[in-house]
């Protein structure tokens, strides 16, 4: 939510570029990963969601080094939302390289 309000910030030129962009692939994360939790019964789509989500953290973060470098956001707000991100993809490797930790048990 923070990427959506900084960015309504961006300028209009870049409404159906940058800022649909990151808007979309940081909304994409939280939905990939709400995605892999209703696929804990099946290893392999689970895995493959969390892979979808950290895909598009990383896209994240690609679009917030553009806004830094077209001057829309500070360094403060950069830094801030990409050690968020960073966190993010931390957690998601962790559930990739542990998925049994996660997935429903079988009876």
């Amino acid at each position: 939510m923070a990427i959506f309000h900084i960015s309504k910030r961006f300028p209009s030129g870049e409404k159906y570029s940058l800022t649909d962009q990151i808007r979309r692939c940081s909304r994409s994360v939280c939905a990939n990963l709400a995605e892999a939790y209703r696929k804990r019964k099946y290893p392999n789509h689970f895995v493959s969601k969390l892979s979808d989500a950290d895909t598009e953290n990383g896209e994240t973060q690609t679009w917030l080094e553009f806004a830094l470098a077209c001057s829309y956001i500070s360094e403060a707000e950069f830094n801030m939302l990409n050690n968020q991100a960073e966190e993010v993809a931390k957690l998601l490797v962790y559930m990739m390289n542990n998925p049994e930790k996660f997935l429903i048990k079988q009876s």
